[in-house]
């Protein structure tokens, strides 16, 4: 069967070299790429090359104009025609800019394909001022629909935060904080290095150096990838956060406590929490909502609160089968005698985190003595500060 491996992300230099480097290594590999930029004209421009040039060209129209979902419908057919033809040993499929890779690796192994890898391109030298772009992707550009209301940072966030592979450029603007920055947010990432030794063509045009097809790259291109288990990694109830670090000017601050937030106070501490990390990302409770696990995401200065169904403490004994068994695990590792898996599990990462003065903020949102002893129901009747967050 076809390998399929995705290479995605918003750093477009990267993206391309890491693709490069995979068609000069892999014998038998081609390039699948669907462009959204022509998506305002009506129709997705899709070429497949090799490391000759390119093999086809066609266009795809838009569905329900969503650039995306012309992707979607058209990306399966392809990679099931290029399997077929038994010419290929790789496909890489190379997104678009803004495209994301879990909704991609998943619509591919959902139509009997097999994804080898899931790899995000990163120039370490645009990672804080991804991560600080709070600009919607239309404004750049970059949308990938009509109703598309993502972010440049949110969007860049989500990439880099799925695959497990990253193919980090040698950039001559990065700085030991940028490539510090890169390892805290994703410190379970394998980094391959790409582009970093290049000759030049007779033209002069620098060109990457042909590996062998047990590089770095090729190997994690083909090392397997669980789309399930990607999903998990991601979920707000079990995601594999950051740990504790500190080196290079870049801190991470792993924020844990059992009481549950004040609605009000935290309400009106959002402003300065989401803006005190570059990063930030995890699971916490509220009073007035004891029972709903709520998600935290923050980006670019711009935080999304939503609801990730119920803590597994408020579920019936019986409903535990139905919960997938990464879930119980994580829950198993994170139980309290007295709330469960209820709990405030916050992440913030940035250069320059004012530790301290953060701890302080987060934890004069929690619930006083008095409130706590107050009980549940006390609880639930404090104001329900939330609600046009979650209602969004």
């Amino acid at each position: 069967m076809l390998s399929v491996v995705i290479v995605g992300g918003l750093h477009a230099d990267a993206r391309k070299a890491a693709v490069g480097e995979l068609l000069a290594d892999v014998p038998g590999s081609a390039v699948l790429h669907h462009d959204l930029a022509t998506a305002a004209a009506g129709t997705v421009v899709r070429t497949i090359r090799d490391a000759t040039g390119i093999l086809s060209a066609g266009e795809t129209p838009l569905v329900n104009d969503c650039a995306c979902c012309a992707l979607r419908e058209d990306l399966v057919p392809e990679l099931r025609r290029l399997d077929a033809a038994g010419t290929l040993r790789l496909a890489v499929v190379e997104l678009w800019d803004s495209v994301e890779p879990k909704a991609m690796a998943e619509v591919v192994a959902a139509g009997g394909l097999m994804v080898t890898g899931v790899i995000t391109a990163v120039d370490p030298a645009l990672v804080l001022p991804c991560l600080g772009n709070g600009d919607d992707l239309a404004e750049r550009g970059l949308a990938a629909a009509a109703t598309d209301r993502r972010t440049v940072a949110d969007t860049f966030a989500r990439q880099l935060e799925y695959a497990p592979v990253l193919a980090v450029l040698d950039s001559p603007e990065a700085d030991e904080e940028d490539r510090e920055l890169l390892a805290q947010l994703h410190p379970t990432a394998r980094q391959v290095p790409i582009g970093s030794t290049r000759r030049t063509d007779p033209a002069g045009t620098p060109r990457p150096v042909r590996h062998s097809a047990h590089s770095p790259l090729v190997r994690a291109a083909l090392a397997g990838f669980d789309v399930e288990s990607a999903a998990a990694a991601q979920h707000p109830a079990c995601a594999l956060l950051p740990a504790e670090a500190d080196a290079h000017g870049v801190s991470t601050l792993v924020w844990h406590r059992r009481r549950p937030f004040h609605p009000e106070r935290l309400y009106e501490a959002l402003e300065d929490i989401t803006c005190a990390a570059a990063r930030s990302r995890g699971r916490f409770w509220l009073a007035d909502k004891p029972d709903v696990l709520l998600h935290w995401d923050a980006a670019g200065g711009a935080l999304c609160v939503e609801s990730a169904g119920p803590w597994l403490a408020s579920l019936p004994d019986a409903a535990w089968d139905m919960v997938p068994p990464v879930r119980r695990a994580a829950a198993a590792m994170d139980w309290h005698p007295e709330h469960g898996d209820c709990c405030q599990h916050l992440v913030f990462t940035s250069p320059g985190l004012d530790r301290d003065g953060l701890q302080r903020l987060l934890e004069s949102c929690l619930l006083t003595d008095a409130e706590y002893s107050a009980g549940r129901d006390a609880w639930k009747r404090l104001p329900p500060a939330f609600d046009a967050f979650l209602e969004a």
